[in-house]
């Protein structure tokens, strides 16, 4: 199975009020164990900043961070999805909810990511 895909596909939350699109360069997806990712069901395309535009709904968006505070874990404040976030482990990137995606994520290879031993398993996605 090919590993690269190279197109712009969109994306959003569930009311539609936050939409998005990112460049998809690699069918590679992480599906983290870790608290939050777990209990939001987030599976990981994390992107660079020039890859992911947001199209509408900066106001529309709320921001939660915990532990270190790095990662900034973005939703939308009328339904609660989380479409995206800026990673603890890619500061400077984005990260987009694969399960967001407007047509489905069937095409990503999602590989398993021990995020409940962050630090350990940290250097596997760098």
């Amino acid at each position: 199975m090919s590993t690269q895909l190279e197109t712009w596909i969109t994306g959003g939350c569930h009311c539609g009020n936050v939409r998005f699109k990112v460049w998809i360069e690699s069918v590679e997806a992480i599906e983290c164990n870790c608290s939050i990712c777990h209990k939001k069901g987030f599976i990981n395309l994390i992107t660079k900043p020039e890859n992911f535009v947001l199209l509408q709904g900066e106001d529309s968006l709320a921001t939660y961070q915990f532990n270190t505070e790095i990662a900034k874990h973005q939703f939308c404040k009328n339904c609660g999805v989380h479409p995206f976030s800026r990673p603890r482990s890619h500061p400077g990137s984005y990260d987009v909810n694969a399960r967001c995606l407007d047509d489905g994520f069937d095409f990503l290879n999602r590989r398993p990511f021990d995020g409940q031993n962050w630090e350990e398993s940290v250097s596997s996605i760098q």
